[in-house]
């Protein structure tokens, strides 16, 4: 069987890029782990890790600088599609995410582009309200001290 290759799919802007530089750590039906570097040159930061969170519809990522310290984590609202046949997991942005600083606190991001995606008709109403479920989520998992249960699966890997 052909490696498993992973496809980051965004709604805004639109496009379908695989991400051949990802190294694949470890996967079952549960996580998938990998470790990267940028696809596009950054100054703050320059490479990572993140853990896709497949039942609960969430990309936990850890964000370096270029001297190895942590920047934030950074945390995708998403949806996945799964094709065995081809071994490929297609990753939809679904625009909302959470940033998580080291020093706990904390930022929700670009709400607004996810309404100019309804209103544009470039997501249902149904994704729409899965992405909205699994913000609420994430959020509750992060008001209630709890971030440290989806840190752990990084972090465990010293990653």
């Amino acid at each position: 069987m052909n490696p498993l290759q992973i496809y980051r799919r965004r709604i805004i802007p639109p496009e379908c890029i695989l991400l051949k530089g990802d190294e694949i750590i470890k996967a079952d039906d549960e996580i998938i782990i990998t470790k990267w570097n940028t696809i596009r040159p950054k100054n703050d930061f320059s490479h990572g890790c993140s853990c896709y969170f497949l039942k609960q519809g969430i990309k936990v990522s850890k964000f370096y600088r270029p001297d190895n310290s942590l920047l934030y984590w950074y945390c995708d609202i998403v949806d996945y599609a799964l094709d065995s046949a081809e071994n490929t997991l297609i990753v939809t942005d679904l625009l909302a995410d959470v940033i998580v600083y080291p020093n706990g606190s904390m930022k929700v991001m670009d709400l607004d582009e996810l309404a100019v995606a309804l209103d544009k008709g470039l997501i249902s109403s149904s994704l729409m309200s899965l992405c909205l479920k699994r913000l609420n989520a994430l959020l509750t998992l992060i008001y209630r001290d709890k971030f440290d249960r989806l840190q752990t699966y990084l972090d465990s890997l010293n990653l």
